[in-house]
Parts: C-alpha cells; sequence; structure tokens
C-alpha cells in the first residue's frame, strides 16, 4: 500500500533563519522511516512551501495512486499550500501534528541571547500553530481529514499512526477484494436481505455471482488424488470424531476442493452462501457438505458465511484484513448467573481462533435447514475480543462494534461453535444496546480489541461507527 507524506512550512522562513529548513527535513526523514515499519510504501513529496509545491505533489501522489496522504507540519504554514493537495488528490488527510521533543528546552532558548536565533528555535517546535487553521479550511471544504498529535519519541502517537496504516490497508483490501455470492438468501430472514450495490458501492467490493451448477461440475471433476490430499488436510486441521463416517469425509473432502477451485478460478476473497435443493438432488448433496471446506478457507483469510449474510461476511473480511481472524456467529443464550453471553453458529468457523483447535463431527440433522452431515465443534481463543457487524438502515451503511472477553465456563457441545463472551456492562444493557444497534442476527468475531481500528476504518469510509461498549 502506498501513502503519500509531504510536509509544510513558510518559504519566508528560509532566508531568515539559517539552518531551520534542513532541520525540520530531518524530522521529515525520522517520521518516514517510522511509516516505512508499518510495512507502506511512502511516496515523498518534499517541502511544500508555496502553491507550486502544492500542485507539483498532487501530481506525484495521483500519479502513484496513494491510498492516504499524511502532512507533516513541520513548522507554521499556510493553509492554502495543503488545500490544493487534498482537494485533487481527494483522499483521506491525516494532519501530523508532531514536535520533535515533548517540551521547548526554555533555558536553552532563552539563554541563545538573540531573538532571531531565538525565535528560529521556537519555529523547530510550533508544530500546533497550524492546526486550527488547518482543520478550519478542510472542514469549511468538506474534506475528510483527521489529526494525529504527538511527538517524535512517543510511543503512544506512533502506534495510533500504525493503527491508522493498519486501516488504512484494510480499506484498500476491501476495495481488491471480490466477494462470491453462490445460492440465495436464508428465505424468510429479511434482517439478513442487504442492497449488493450499496456495498459496492461503500466498500469498493466486487460481487461475483455464482452458480450451482459450476461447483458440481468441479466436483465431479476431482481427481482420486486430490480427494486424497483434501482427507489428508482434514486429519491435520482438524480432530476428526471417530464416529464421522468415511462415506460422509470423502463427501465433505470433494466439495471443499470444489470450492477450493471456484475460489481460485474467481480470485474470490471471501464468499456468502446458501441453498437447499430438492431432498436427494445433487445440489442439496452439494450444500449439506460445505461446512468442513468453508472454515479451511475462513482460515486462510477467506472468510465463508452461510444463510447468504453477504454484510457478515463483509464484517469478517474486514477482521481478517485487520488480523483478527473474524468468524462467523450469533447469540445463543444469555447467562444471567455469570452475567456472559453465548455465541456460535453450526459453521464455518475460524481455524486460527479456536481456544483447543476445532472438531470436525457428524450432525445427524441441520437444524433449520435440509439434510445432515459433518460440522464443526470450538470455542473462541480465551481473551480479548471483538465483535462486528455491518449494518444497513435506513441511513444507509454504519458498523457496530463491541469490545469484549472470551472466558472459561461451561458451552454447548451441539456441533456448533460455541463461546462464551463477558462485556463491560450487564448482559441486560449489552443486548439492548447491541440490538438496538441494527445489526442482523450475525455478526464477525475477532481476536483482540480492534475498535479503534474500525473506527478508523469508518472515519476513512465516511462510515459512522457505533461502540456500544465505549
Amino acid at each position: 500500500m502506498k501513502i503519500g507524506l509531504f510536509s509544510i512550512g513558510l518559504d519566508t522562513y528560509w532566508g531568515q533563519y539559517e539552518g531551520l529548513l534542513p532541520r525540520l527535513l530531518r524530522y521529515e526523514d525520522e517520521i518516514a522511516v517510522r511509516l516505512q515499519g508499518m510495512q507502506v510504501e511512502v511516496v515523498r513529496g518534499g517541502m511544500v512551501d508555496n502553491v507550486t509545491n502544492s500542485h507539483a505533489a498532487a501530481s506525484l501522489f495521483l500519479q502513484q495512486e496513494v491510498e492516504l496522504v499524511c502532512v507533516f507540519i513541520s513548522t507554521y504554514a499556510l493553509s492554502s499550500t495543503v488545500l490544493p493537495v487534498v482537494q485533487r488528490v481527494g483522499k483521506p488527510v491525516l494532519l501530523l501534528n508532531i514536535q520533535p521533543v515533548p517540551a521547548i528546552d526554555y533555558d536553552y532558548l532563552n539563554g541563545l541571547g538573540d531573538r532571531a536565533l531565538m525565535t528560529g528555535e521556537w519555529l523547530a517546535h510550533c508544530q500546533a500553530c497550524s492546526v486550527p487553521e488547518l482543520a478550519c479550511v478542510l472542514k469549511r471544504a468538506g474534506l475528510r481529514f483527521d489529526i494525529v498529535t504527538g511527538h517524535l519519541a512517543d510511543e503512544e502517537m506512533w502506534q495510533e499512526l500504525a493503527d491508522w496504516m493498519d486501516a488504512a490497508r484494510t480499506v484498500s483490501g476491501m476495495r481488491e477484494n471480490r466477494m462470491g455470492i453462490l445460492g440465495h438468501y436464508y428465505c424468510g430472514m429479511l434482517d439478513v436481505y442487504t442492497d449488493t450495490t450499496k456495498q459496492s458501492a461503500t466498500f469498493g467490493t466486487h460481487i461475483e455471482l455464482l452458480e450451482m451448477c459450476e461447483l458440481k461440475a468441479l466436483r465431479d471433476g476431482v481427481s482420486e488424488q486430490e480427494l486424497k490430499e483434501k482427507l489428508d488436510e482434514f486429519h491435520r486441521v482438524f480432530r476428526v470424531d471417530r464416529q464421522c463416517e468415511e462415506a460422509e469425509l470423502r463427501r465433505a473432502a470433494l466439495t471443499s476442493v470444489a470450492l477450493d477451485k471456484m475460489v481460485e478460478q474467481h480470485g474470490l476473497g471471501s464468499l456468502a452462501y446458501y441453498y437447499e435443493g430438492q431432498p436427494g438432488n445433487d445440489y442439496e448433496d452439494l450444500i449439506t457438505s460445505f461446512i468442513a471446506g468453508c472454515t479451511i478457507l475462513t482460515g486462510r483469510g477467506i472468510p465463508t458465511a452461510g444463510e447468504c449474510e453477504v454484510k457478515n461476511v463483509q464484517a469478517m473480511k474486514l477482521m481478517a484484513l485487520l488480523g483478527a481472524g473474524g468468524s462467523f456467529s450469533e447469540p445463543y443464550a444469555m447467562d444471567f448467573k455469570d452475567e456472559v453471553v453465548l455465541w456460535g453458529h453450526d459453521g464455518p468457523g475460524h481455524l486460527n481462533m479456536a481456544q483447543d483447535g476445532v472438531s470436525l463431527v457428524p450432525l445427524p440433522i441441520f437444524h433449520g435447514k435440509p439434510g445432515r452431515g459433518l460440522s464443526i465443534e470450538m470455542a473462541v481463543r480465551q481473551g480479548k475480543v471483538t465483535l462486528l457487524s455491518v449494518c444497513e438502515d435506513r441511513e444507509g451503511i454504519h458498523l457496530l462494534v463491541a469490545e469484549g472477553e472470551s472466558v472459561e465456563g461451561p458451552t454447548l457441545h451441539i456441533g456448533n461453535t460455541n463461546s462464551r463472551y463477558r462485556f463491560p456492562l450487564p448482559v441486560k444493557e449489552f443486548m439492548h444496546r447491541w440490538a438496538m444497534g441494527g445489526p442482523s442476527h450475525h455478526c464477525a468475531i475477532g481476536v483482540g480489541h480492534v475498535a479503534g481500528k474500525i473506527e478508523k476504518v469508518g472515519r476513512l469510509l465516511g462510515l459512522p461507527v457505533v461502540n456500544v461498549t465505549k
């Protein structure tokens, strides 16, 4: 991912204060090095100290297709040098209000004995001077920006910048993602239905509509060697329950190979699916053997969501891009004794988020769905978690988020994912706030507390973010 970086200053100063310009550029060098350590390519626009340089920087950033523009306020600078860049590039902007040190050395400055020298020393520390001016102008122009404030030795500030880089990388990843939709919605789940055009318009996601007959053709063409390799993979990544019949394992493995091929052929980065088919139909045979293969795909960073939950596979992809995993889930029950909520699903899950591995188990019936087959049992790793839902209402799309903890305790061993989550507010209040936030009944579970990064993703996309635990 490319980001643009340029410094701003006032060209009048350079002839007045010897050594000021190279000093400020050294500070920019330090910022560039730290940013490069955040796994981004830094496109540098140099010192923009007049309008001519503004247009040169804008042209460079447009040519290089940067995702984000960072403006280092090196000293006082005119807003007229910043506005043209932001307007022309049309990307989100971070104003870097970064001082060289935590505080001016007042004794040193005042002891210089020459007010010109003293002023030059002050100008190397007056980054804050331009922040209100720039914010005022960008707000009046209706342009997107945020402010990062700190000093060069401020690790908290660097972490905030790293979070912004992760957020920008996530936005870029969503725009580059190709989501497959296979089958149709679960009939009657009105909360799950979505405006796919709005999803593409909001996130930039390309949506590929897929056919069950294509998947069947791929499945029919699976070789014995491919089948054997997939069965070996099942035994590597799952704890295969002894009750799993060989015929069911083979059926799931055939479908898993076919899913892998469909993902590869269409370049998919995520998949929402659901189908039923007539009893005994080939497509029913396909759809009832999805969970194992989809769990493997989800573990590879290609999230899959059943019941054709398009909004939720978007949430899962956001989590995956943030490095937080993203497992398909829904509320199962409330435990008022322990003040926890149980969440789970009949699959798929996320391999790399499991507390004690993932078991592949037989289910005699898929509740609310046709057929029988293999499912998974797993609990999300104990520790910090984040819940995320992509919501759609009359105002448009917004993100709903909550931070909590996956905790130890009894769960349901019914061939589903199942975990216990505690939040920093009572169960009653949490469930009220979450439901009033407007999600569908599914959400994406991620490991770690990443609500801050999600809020930054929302800022970059211009989406409201509601944090019910904040």
